[in-house]
């Protein structure tokens, strides 16, 4: 039987966050305790940042790089003083800030606490995972969406339709493959299509679907915009593949979105890399791939490698 908040549902999407945050907490104390060390799991993000810089920081400098508040900031400051892990200075060049550094305790406990942190951290890992393998990532888009506009914000908007959806394939969507990729390589790009190419462009579902790969598809205003497809190479390895946008709408987010899906779905299925080809008129594709981690590489032996293609990337997951 689930219990009240749960059955509230996004209602109580915050008080879902903070309950699994204060049972982490509560664990990480008792690790700390089982240690026989003087430390709270809640001074982790406060210390981690004293302990790995040479700076002295003030307050605002920790809640600026932690994203925590001012007052839960100087109020963990205030507890790790009393600890005597931390010292709390005048700050020379401003008379309203302290400069926090770590005490020569705090910084002697540096290495104990490393050893607790790795397996700490695997641990972690294996339950998160146990929600979704990207999890790490789906909260830092969840972060990134609630910074970029607060919900506040979004509920003047409720009928306002949502402007990006991701759908996996369906047969009612192939046609629009071939209308988005297939036109566009023949089209902006100008060249013949290989073989492979009028087949994948065509029979979608059976290039991919059905050797193990997937398909994705951009919804814009309730309108088909994008495509994607991951081509399986192996057991491990995925290779994106016709990630084509409608020039129309361009710089909406559309082609990170497909792009999330897809590294996504690949960790779902525990593969290590993710492939693709690409030619040097695309520019701006690059520095979108860059930006996700994709590396310059040389082809593995399994995958295809067209005529036009002139740059190899990978991304290992």
């Amino acid at each position: 039987m689930k219990d009240k908040i749960t059955n509230l549902a996004y209602l109580a999407g915050a008080t879902r966050f903070r309950r699994i945050s204060e049972k982490l907490y509560v664990d990480g104390d008792k690790i700390y305790e089982d240690n026989v060390i003087d430390f709270k799991a809640s001074w982790f993000s406060v210390y981690y940042i004293l302990a790995t810089t040479d700076q002295p920081k003030t307050v605002l400098d920790l809640a600026d790089e932690i994203g925590f508040t001012h007052i839960t900031v100087k109020n963990v400051v205030r507890e790790m003083e009393a600890s005597q892990l931390v010292h709390i200075r005048e700050n020379p060049e401003d008379k309203r800030s302290k400069h926090i550094t770590l005490t020569t305790r705090g910084e002697r406990l540096f290495e104990r606490l490393q050893k607790i942190w790795e397996p700490f951290a695997d641990t972690i890992k294996q339950v998160l995972d146990a929600g979704h393998p990207d999890f790490l990532n789906i909260i830092h888009r969840i972060d990134q969406e609630v910074s970029k506009k607060p919900i506040y914000a979004r509920l003047k908007q409720l009928d306002q339709p949502v402007p990006i959806r991701i759908l996996d394939y369906k047969p009612s969507l192939k046609k629009y493959f071939y209308e988005l990729a297939g036109q566009w390589l023949t089209g902006a790009l100008g060249d013949p299509l290989e073989e492979e190419e009028q087949f994948t462009l065509h029979h979608p579902d059976k290039a991919y679907l059905e050797t193990g790969g997937f398909v994705f598809f951009a919804l814009y205003e309730n309108t088909v915009v994008g495509c994607v497809a991951l081509k399986r190479l192996d057991e491990n390895a995925f290779e994106l593949a016709k990630l084509f946008i409608d020039p129309n709408v361009r710089n909406q987010g559309i082609a990170t979105r497909l792009i999330e899906r897809s590294i996504t779905r690949c960790k779902e299925n525990e593969a290590t890399q993710l492939w693709l080809h690409t030619t040097l008129r695309m520019q701006e594709a690059h520095l979108l791939y860059y930006r996700f981690g994709f590396e310059d590489r040389k082809a593995p032996e399994q995958m295809t490698v067209l005529r036009r293609t002139e740059k190899i990337m990978v991304l290992d997951l």
